[in-house]
């Protein structure tokens, strides 16, 4: 994680957000609701909105190509 990025820039919030960030495309929702209850995506919940960092989606897929 970069300490430099401000929380706000970093943070998707909801489900939309992370598919759009991952797969470029809000259609693939349900498949990030999917990875995250079979707790294979690094998402939290704040309340009941699924959330993920930027930098932590990142590194996670960088780590995933090197395997």
């Amino acid at each position: 994680m970069n300490d430099n990025i401000p929380l706000s820039e970093d943070l998707l919030d909801g489900a939309e957000e992370i598919s759009r960030f991952i797969y470029g495309d809000v259609k693939y929702r349900r498949r990030v609701y999917h990875l995250a209850e079979k707790k294979a995506l690094p998402v939290f919940r704040m309340g009941s909105t699924l959330c993920a960092r930027k930098s932590t989606l990142t590194t996670w897929i960088a780590a995933q190509e090197a395997a």
